[in-house]
């Protein structure tokens, strides 16, 4: 049997069908809606985490950089004492004013490269422990932020193994019921939906408004609802609307109907009695 080609289906139906998918939307999102805020705190956990896994890594690295320099700036302290004892044992053996002059700035030269490489190496220290000391808060934070996630995640898994089933009916009836619809009329829904605070793209006239913004509509788009003959938008809030008959939802009468009977009966039973107490009278 071929399939029907949704271009081609009556407006009636189409509505049908557009307000099934909508119903079956909703379910979707109440099962959602159980998570509550659970998907985003585990989000926000996980962006944490990766900034601090991010922020310990250049600790790390700041420390190695350190800890090289001081490395680097110990070997140089070395060299320049080295330097040091060669040119105190030059200093012996020199023949002229002119030498001895310029082995003593050298070994003055190198004693100030030591005492430059001495503070440098204290000033790198100081920051190593400064850096460890921040390492171990972020690997303090870092892991009371991974038992909050795991334990986010735990509830979040138990929320979603006990919705999962029925979720997956309904995600693929959506799909199903998709195909029935003409693209255009679905695109037109579904940002209609995207916009729609509480995710309603298509909605029931309820007592003469519209059952997404509440707004009253005219008597004649009411009856234009009713024929069913083309697609009809709300136009306050753009929702698409659809009469509830059709959409096979039963309202109950207004109340004000029940009393503005009652008080017809009790008027017309007043006007009886006044009509025949002159008759008795008349006896």
């Amino acid at each position: 049997m071929a399939k029907k080609d949704p271009t081609e289906m009556p407006v009636e139906e189409r509505l049908k069908t557009l307000y099934q998918l909508q119903t079956t939307l909703s379910g979707i999102d109440e099962k959602r809606a159980l998570r509550g805020e659970l998907p985003l705190e585990v989000q926000d956990l996980e962006d944490e985490i990766e900034g601090l896994t991010t922020r310990i890594e250049k600790i790390k690295t700041d420390i190695n950089e350190y800890e090289r320099a001081v490395s680097q700036k110990k070997g140089e302290i070395e060299t320049a004492k080295a330097s040091v004892e060669r040119y105190k044992t030059q200093l012996n053996d020199v023949k002229n004013n002119r030498e001895y002059d310029t082995l003593s700035k050298e070994i003055e030269f190198q004693t100030l490269e030591i005492e430059l490489c001495n503070k440098k190496i204290k000033e790198a220290s100081f920051k190593i422990e400064e850096k460890k000391g921040e390492l171990a808060q972020n690997q303090e934070v870092i892991e009371d932020r991974r038992q909050a996630l795991e334990l986010k995640k735990s509830e979040l898994d138990e929320i979603m193994d006990e919705t999962r089933a029925e979720e997956d009916k309904l995600k693929q009836k959506v799909k199903e019921l998709e195909l029935k619809i003409e693209t255009r009329l679905l695109t037109s829904f579904k940002r209609i939906r995207k916009n729609a605070r509480n995710g309603l793209g298509i909605v029931y006239v309820q007592r003469d408004a519209c059952g997404g913004c509440f707004n009253k509509i005219p008597p004649q788009r009411q009856l234009d609802i009713k024929m069913h003959k083309k697609i009809i938008v709300c136009e306050y809030c753009g929702r698409i609307l659809i009469d509830p008959e059709l959409a096979g939802v039963k309202l109950d009468k207004p109340a004000t109907e029940e009393k503005k009977t009652r008080k017809r009966a009790i008027r017309k039973t007043v006007k009886k009695a006044t009509d025949e107490v002159p008759e008795q009278a008349e006896d």
